[in-house]
């Protein structure tokens, strides 16, 4: 009955997680923290560029990186040439350097540099408080490494993530009675709201933020790898039931595959591209042959 409970979310979970497991919770969510308030300072500098009218963001993908912060240090400096900035880059861009200049005209005045600079300087001391995290993460991560080289072997699984699992659910899976309770604890279910026979709502309802959230991140990226069985799930639902939908779907899997790669200590199997068609096979015979039946064609069928 408190089991049922506890995965509804009706009564407060009463496991106390060793020490080693909440050092890492603590670690890998101040990360999280940290990496959030680089990224709003660096849609506040996308917005200034925008006000100044370069178009910085349109020519790179990561304006901090080594080509895009050259490039901003210089405008802080007072450097407006686009020429001039245009050879500041380094590497490869996918914009050739006649768009790079042409995104680089632009009208910078004194308060536009002045606003980057305001936000470059929060950004360095959160980068180097990231990198301090990263070096803590690493020791506290001794007693879960095999445990996090077990889950990158899951598509959508970089080693980040699979610390974030380990520090969000643990390793011991036998607090779950079973896998069912671990979805409906994350919060990856439907709900079931029915009222005098009518279903109201299906919508899920909201916990386990840390993990929620790192795990929809992880199934978009899973559902990129081509001929996998997480990308056919994702299609699958996509074309019935929408995207929202079909990635916290494909994220319930995800999760599903964490629970008995911790509890048996087996690497990530793939089921395949075709795993669906072969399920329906004959559910798909049927309903082809019934369709034919239909448009009034007579059909006789023999095993191949």
């Amino acid at each position: 009955m408190d089991a049922d409970l506890l995965a509804h979310g009706l009564i407060r979970s009463s496991f106390v997680p060793p020490a080693p497991i909440q050092e890492l919770r603590d670690l890998t969510r101040t990360r999280k923290q940290l990496v959030g308030e680089i990224a709003r300072h660096t849609l506040r500098i996308q917005k200034t560029l925008e006000d100044a009218n370069v178009k910085l963001t349109q020519v790179m993908s990561d304006i901090l990186g080594t080509s895009g912060r050259a490039i901003l240090t210089a405008l802080v400096a007072g450097e407006t040439d686009p020429h001039r900035l245009a050879d500041l880059t380094r590497g490869r861009l996918k914009a050739t350097r006649a768009e790079l200049v042409d995104a680089l005209h632009g009208r910078m005045t004194e308060h536009h540099r002045f606003m980057i600079q305001l936000h470059l300087t929060p950004i360095d001391a959160l980068t180097d408080a990231v990198d301090t995290i990263e070096a803590h993460i690493g020791a506290a991560l001794g007693p879960f490494r095999a445990a996090v080289s077990l889950l990158t072997t899951m598509p959508g699984l970089s080693d980040t993530t699979a610390r974030v699992l380990i520090a969000e659910i643990g390793t011991d899976m036998t607090r779950f009675p079973t896998v069912g309770h671990l979805i409906s604890w994350a919060g990856l279910c439907p709900r079931l709201d029915e009222s005098a026979g009518k279903r109201r709502s299906t919508r899920t309802r909201r916990s386990a933020p840390w993990l929620k959230t790192t795990l929809v991140n992880a199934a978009w990226a899973a559902t990129r790898k081509k001929d996998s069985y997480l990308r056919a799930q994702f299609l699958r639902i996509k074309s019935r039931r929408g995207a929202k939908k079909a990635i916290l779907a494909v994220a319930s899997s995800m999760l599903t595959a964490a629970y008995f790669m911790l509890r048996d200590g087996v690497e990530y199997h793939d089921l395949g591209s075709h795993h669906f068609e072969q399920r329906d096979k004959e559910q798909l015979t049927k309903r082809l042959l019934q369709r034919l039946r239909d448009l009034g064609v007579a059909v006789e069928v023999k095993a191949a």
